[in-house]
């Protein structure tokens, strides 16, 4: 078996995905036509987080009815069990909708729709983590967050994501320690390359205490960190095809380099309708550019499921069919 069919037969878990990062451009022109609206897609030319973000956010649009979010949802994950995706966490930022007058209860109400079919006919699990938008203010940000409550069950965990220039994670301490008093599961995007980056890293495991990092690789430049990271036993999931467009490379080194010093690192698709490849594809782009063997993308995998927001019980059997795949 060459290793390019073994990491695509190989059980994955994606635990940073945007769900509104798969509107993949048929399924706008479709909703645009049911619901009337007038739509320009926009075209992919983006360079940098700004001019993605840029053209992230109006594509949204089209994004109306929970019979909207449902469908995307579901489109997302049955391609994610095509690609052997076991386990998925995905965000979703209602921020994006109720900023122009969608109901919080028709997104998430959509998307947890799509979370059971999963469940019962993907033989995959599935769950939800709604992200906060760093650009909108804290009073918008505790809002969304007491929303958020009366759907407690259906929400694993709290992000935060969206442009980080001048929105460092201190400025949402307050709403996370809340989420955290709540029992949400925390994690927060630190972007790649962003000017602050190691004190937001830093803000994020000593003064916040999130449980996983999104994006994070430039924690390589500060050694405390990484062994602080290694101690608490923080999770990171990395984006490499995203990285690639969005900054200077994929970030490869940096990954490579932390998954060699023990860290939890893992690999992602991030917003995958935009750039260009779903998690299989993140991961075999890897192959053309590091030494990694076997073993360690089996590593890659294993970090996932150990870091994932499952029931021990859960993980132990996604640990077990990576070992046994392996093994065989």
């Amino acid at each position: 078996m060459t290793l390019e069919s073994f990491i695509t037969g190989m059980p994955k878990a994606e635990l940073h995905l945007h769900l509104e990062g798969t509107l993949e451009p048929s399924l706008i022109a479709v909703l645009a036509e049911r619901n009337g609206i007038d739509m320009v897609i926009a075209e992919n030319n983006f360079t940098d987080l700004t001019t993605f973000l840029a053209a992230y956010y109006p594509n949204m649009t089209v994004l109306v009815t929970a019979d909207d979010f449902y469908e995307l949802a579901w489109a997302y994950l049955q391609k994610a069990r095509s690609q052997n995706v076991v386990h998925a966490e995905m965000f979703f930022d209602p921020q994006a909708h109720t900023s122009r007058g969608i109901p919080f209860a028709t997104v998430i109400e959509g998307y947890h729709r799509a979370v059971m079919q999963a469940r019962a006919e993907l033989d995959m699990s599935a769950e939800l983590i709604l992200c906060i938008l760093r650009d909108h203010s804290v009073d918008s940000a505790e809002a969304t967050l007491e929303a958020a409550l009366f759907y407690k069950e259906w929400i694993v965990g709290i992000g935060l994501d969206s442009d980080e220039r001048d929105n460092p994670p201190s400025k949402f301490t307050a709403v996370f320690a809340k989420a955290r008093e709540a029992g949400f599961k925390l994690t927060m995007h630190c972007d790649v390359d962003q000017v602050g980056s190691i004190e937001n890293i830093r803000a994020v495991i000593e003064d916040i205490g999130v449980d996983r990092i999104d994006h994070g690789t430039n924690i390589v430049e500060d050694f405390r960190l990484v062994e602080l990271a290694k101690e608490r036993g923080i999770g990171f999931t990395s984006c490499p095809l995203s990285n690639g467009i969005v900054s200077e490379g994929m970030k490869t080194l940096e990954l490579v380099s932390l998954l060699r010093a023990d860290v939890k690192i893992t690999v992602n698709s991030d917003d995958p309708a935009y750039f260009n490849g779903y998690v299989t594809e993140n991961l075999l782009a890897l192959t053309d550019v590091t030494d990694l063997e076997r073993d360690e993308y089996v590593q890659l995998q294993r970090n996932a499921f150990e870091i994932s927001w499952v029931s021990d019980a859960r993980r132990a059997e996604l640990l077990a069919a990576l070992d046994a795949y392996a093994s065989a």
